[in-house]
């Protein structure tokens, strides 16, 4: 077979990742419409009776699946809903959102979905190019969020060696990571950024953990270049990869070397639409929209097209064989929809506010504080500088370049002293 007979025209990878998409959303669907209450219930409310003629024929019939009616669903049948496929004695894995945002959702598993969940973390592994002589220290303590436990999980399967760090404090875990020889560090960034700071306070060398890659999940940040610099510069130049998933829907994203700033989309285990939040209409190419996910083979614990609340900037690979097959998050995670906020007329995300922060010397943490009075919004920056720096030098300088940045006077406060986090930050207050 010749090179060009061998290769697939544009329009035919595009047509057959579609095929395969309705192919597995189908077998989804028939699933659900025999055992499963909650989405019984939906589609008899959408009257929707059997499978979906395409994709197209999916998003325009089948309504958006929310956070709160999961967990009011959950509140009316407690503990676990009616969302579940299968008789729960099958079920084998509990998970549960971190409830940042309102009530904590419930979330279980059998082994078979688990399993799938595991297969789409194995693939940023396999991105990040783990080989068997690294040893990978994971630093959190392994709480009922999915993602620890998934990224474990996968990660036990090699190659490499998995050292859990739960249930020890900053400094032990440091000194765990020298012990064993750790190359591979698995953080949120916030927490990656407070390991080496706990460092210089107990006058740690760093340079004595072998440390090569990290990988950080579970919040936004990692594809923030200021954020990526700070953490590699941080621990001597190891490389900084980023991921995605949420407990709701699994492991969703991988990075690619060389990609720094973009996420990929596994689009053969899920149907990804990026939405303008106001009008639920596709957005174009580099406008930003809010992600809408349907995970394709957590039958399980199924979402027929998630609100996630994430917004994101929509980017199509130029160098796939079909820009169709190529779907980028580019810059990652932006902020949430209940985030983004407009001050003064200007459009604010969370992550364009930290890019600035990192990108300013001698922050050691910040703060954001917003107010709403109305329909206007306002914020101001809490900072807590370095140790032995001048706050308020510090305050002027960030001011001036969020004023660069967004043509937009923001008010910077020096603060002694500002909450660390383990886990996920909570930058935003009101």
């Amino acid at each position: 077979m010749s090179e060009s007979a061998a290769s697939p025209k544009p329009s035919d990878a595009a047509k057959l990742l579609a095929w395969a998409q309705l192919t597995r959303l189908n077998d989804l669907v028939a699933k659900l419409i025999a055992s499963n209450a909650f989405y019984q219930r939906k589609f008899e409310d959408a009257g929707i009776t059997g499978p979906f003629e395409s994709l197209a024929d999916f998003t325009a019939r089948m309504p958006f699946t929310t956070k709160e009616e999961l967990v009011a669903d959950q509140e009316a049948q407690p503990p676990f809903g009616t969302n579940l496929t299968y008789p729960l004695n099958t079920y084998t894995r509990y998970c549960a959102t971190s409830g940042t945002t309102g009530t904590p959702l419930q979330v279980l598993d059998t082994s078979g979905s688990w399993d799938w969940m595991l297969a789409n973390w194995k693939r940023g592994l396999t991105e990040a190019k783990i080989l068997p002589n690294d040893r990978l220290y994971f630093a959190f303590s392994f709480g009922p969020f999915l993602g620890f436990w998934t990224s474990f999980d996968a990660a036990s399967g090699g190659p490499g060696l998995c050292i859990p760090g739960g249930g020890a404090s900053s400094h032990s875990r440091l000194k765990a990571m020298q012990r064993v020889g750790a190359t591979v560090l698995m953080a949120t960034p916030t927490y990656a950024l407070r390991l080496a700071e706990v460092a210089a306070e107990k006058n740690f060398d760093l340079s004595s953990i072998p440390l090569r890659k990290i990988i950080v999940a579970g919040e936004p940040g990692g594809c923030l270049p200021a954020v990526r610099e700070l953490l590699s510069s941080k621990w001597n130049g190891a490389t900084v990869i980023d991921h995605h998933g949420m407990t709701e829907v699994g492991p969703v994203t991988f990075q690619r070397a060389g990609e720094p700033t973009w996420l990929r989309v596994m689009q053969e285990r899920y149907v990804a639409e990026i939405l303008d939040p106001e009008t639920n209409q596709p957005v174009a190419e580099g406008e930003v929209g809010e992600l809408i996910l349907t995970p394709l083979g957590r039958s399980a614990y199924p979402l027929l097209r998630y609100r996630t609340r994430d917004l994101v900037r929509k980017r199509l690979d130029p160098r796939a064989p079909d820009s169709a097959v190529g779907l980028i998050l580019d810059g990652g995670i932006l902020g949430r929809t209940d985030n983004m906020i407009i001050v003064r007329g200007v459009n604010l995300y969370p992550s364009a506010i930290e890019q600035v922060v990192r990108e300013t010397p001698d922050i050691a943490e910040f703060l954001v504080h917003l107010r709403r009075d109305g329909t206007l919004d306002d914020l101001t920056l809490h900072i807590e500088p370095s140790p032995n720096t001048d706050g308020a030098a510090t305050a002027k300088l960030l001011a001036d370049r969020l004023e660069q940045a967004f043509a937009l006077r923001i008010n910077v406060e020096v603060k002694d002293s500002l909450p660390r986090y383990e886990m996920k930050a909570q930058r935003w207050a009101t």
